[in-house]
């Protein structure tokens, strides 16, 4: 992941984890890096890199998705009104569901 420093400073955010320079401590398993090198042609380190990565960003919770997404969509111009609504729909298509928020406890993720 390319760190936020050597992005140039209009027209592009980081995107990913809210901790670009986190290390990735995922050791995906053998048979899923073949299948993955496989399918798209890139080298087995690669593939896993690839892998690592997604596994990472998918670690987040609930709370800290929320909560980066909510500064990233502010950031943006976007109201809260609308905000609520993108989050609810990103929530419920996240690989490992959320299970069913409402806007109140989003608010309480954000604003505590």
């Amino acid at each position: 992941m390319i760190p936020a420093a050597f992005l140039p400073a209009f027209g592009q955010e980081c995107c990913g984890n809210a901790s670009p320079d986190v290390t990735v401590d995922v050791m995906p398993p053998a048979d899923l890096v073949r299948h993955v090198a496989l399918s798209t042609g890139l080298p087995a380190p690669v593939a896993e890199r690839v892998i690592a990565d997604v596994v990472a960003y998918f670690r987040e919770t609930t709370e800290e998705f929320v909560r980066r997404r909510h500064a990233e969509l502010r950031r943006r111009g976007r109201k809260n009104a609308e905000i609520w609504t993108i989050l609810i729909g990103e929530l419920s298509g996240r690989p490992v569901g959320a299970g069913e928020v409402s806007e109140r406890q989003l608010r309480r993720m954000v604003y505590g």
